[in-house]
């Protein structure tokens, strides 16, 4: 049963309520400046990700969000030292 009043909590969210809990999480307070505790992060952030799945958020725009293009074996080494340490990686 209480599965279902989250489920209707998060169906009943307006974009603004959204917005607010997204910049709670992201900064660990509330609007008026108290701190979240460790369980009113998670759900606010279990709120906010379930919305954005609900109401089609785009991937991009969504918490958490990282681009592909940044991270990831394509990225060139830092100098010449770095490549030649990840050759050396387990072959003594």
């Amino acid at each position: 049963m209480q599965d279902m009043t989250f489920d209707r909590m998060v169906q009943q969210m307006t974009p603004a309520i959204y917005e607010s809990l997204k910049q709670a999480v992201a900064l660990r307070k509330w609007p008026d400046g108290r701190f979240l505790t460790a369980e009113q992060t998670e759900l606010c952030l279990e709120a906010v990700i379930k919305y954005e799945i609900e109401n089609g958020v785009p991937e991009e725009q969504r918490v958490g969000y990282l681009s592909r293009r940044s991270c990831g074996a394509k990225a060139a080494p830092a100098n010449e030292n770095a490549a030649a340490l990840g050759r050396n990686v387990g072959g003594d």
